[in-house]
């Protein structure tokens, strides 16, 4: 019997994959507000409690290289809700670790599966109608951005409240009752192409020979990524000591201001709809690189701290969304191996970037990482004007 995806996706189910997208990846992100907490809890250094967060961000790649594929493979709401509850696992066992090394070992397991999220984007694609598609693909990707950074301000708000073992608790409980609702509420679906797992891994690696877009899309989307991740991992550092002093508390309520850019997925979805895709990456590439000017400021100015955030996180949407709508053009019978090729790379830059910026704080303080950051925004952009003419105009050529 063929199973066949639900002629349109009504907005309550968007919804829902949103969120479950959202407390999904949000797994990978409880860590990096408590890094002050859990280098004093463990008696570690800045860099080495920053392995914490390396961990998650190489787990998730991996995860996304060897099990999102299966997308096009398995049927897809059993995948994702088996997924899911091993999300929950993996958080349960980082609530109990006894020592630094079993927390590895749960943020490894819960980082790996929780790319559930990324097998639920291309899914969304799929149910939605061509013309809502980059609505539908910013919609969930604004519920990946908010659990990123919302990530932070639940975990610093429990973490004042209980202790860091309370964080990882509640969001155990959160996935497996978000894995129960995805049961009963999205349609079943197998990909009718039959395929084995050797092939199909085979072809994700094809994708890269065959499609140069696809390419040079991966390439700026991990760049994107790892500016991100030189922001914030080293964030927490930063606003606990001088001048700051802040506790963990507020030290989330800056995941809220972050989630200001939110707003630019649902825009830069709405652009890729219009066929304004490629002017959407050309804007969230100039903001990327300008970003890092308030932020250097940020050391000693709030204010300045604060446009710098947020000004990032809308251009990194703005060059996430605009890149995956146009990336899955090109193969929709692929979706899934394609997010897999294109969130591999893009993850891969997050866990550079933050391995990266913690050494760099640790050596060379707030301002080492800001020049950083701006280098690598100025070499993004330029790889993108050098390599992407052509393509961005064929691109609006091709959405129009």
């Amino acid at each position: 019997m063929h199973e066949h995806p639900t002629p349109y996706l009504s907005r309550w189910l968007v919804l829902l994959m949103a969120f479950a997208t959202g407390v999904a990846v949000a797994s990978n992100y409880y860590n990096q507000p408590l890094l002050q907490t859990l280098a004093e809890q463990f008696d570690l250094s800045y860099a080495k409690a920053g392995i914490l967060v390396t961990t998650a961000q190489v787990s998730y790649a991996v995860g996304l290289i060897l099990l999102v594929p299966l997308g096009d493979l398995l049927e897809r709401r059993g995948l994702i809700v088996g997924m899911a509850l091993v999300v929950a696992g993996g958080l349960l066992l980082s609530a109990l670790a006894p020592s630094f090394a079993v927390l590895l070992l749960g943020t490894a397991l819960a980082g790996m599966f929780s790319v559930v999220a990324q097998v639920l984007v291309p899914f969304a694609a799929t149910l939605a109608a061509p013309e809502e598609r980059g609505r539908v693909v910013g919609t969930l990707m604004s519920g990946l951005l908010l659990g990123i950074l919302l990530a932070r301000t639940v975990a610093d708000t429990l973490s004042a409240l209980g202790n860091w073992r309370s964080v990882y608790l509640l969001a155990a409980a959160v996935m497996a009752i978000t894995a129960l609702a995805l049961w009963f509420a999205l349609p079943r679906y197998r990909h009718p192409e039959r395929i084995s797992y050797p092939r199909l891994m085979a072809s994700v690696a094809l994708l890269f020979r065959d499609e140069p877009e696809f390419r040079l899309r991966t390439l700026l989307g991990g760049l994107s990524f790892a500016m991100f991740a030189m922001l914030w991992t080293p964030l927490a550092f930063l606003l606990s000591a001088e001048p700051y002093g802040y506790s963990d508390g507020v030290i989330g309520l800056f995941g809220v201001v972050g989630a200001v850019g939110a707003l630019a997925a649902s825009q830069a979805g709405r652009m890729a709809d219009s066929g304004r895709g490629a002017q959407a990456t050309s804007l969230g590439l100039l903001l990327l690189a300008l970003s890092w000017l308030p932020l250097g400021f940020g050391g000693t100015s709030l204010a300045a701290l604060l446009v710098g955030v947020v000004v990032l996180d809308l251009a990194v949407q703005l060059t996430h969304v605009s890149n995956m709508n146009q990336v899955y053009r090109l193969r929709p019978e692929a979706r899934s191996r394609i997010n897999a090729g294109y969130m591999t790379g893009y993850f891969i830059g997050g866990a550079l970037g933050s391995l990266a910026s913690a050494a760099l704080f640790e050596a060379y303080g707030w301002a080492g990482v800001c020049s950083a950051g701006a280098a690598l925004g100025v070499v993004a952009l330029g790889i993108w004007l050098a390599l992407g003419r052509r393509d961005a105009t064929l691109a609006v050529g091709a959405e129009g």
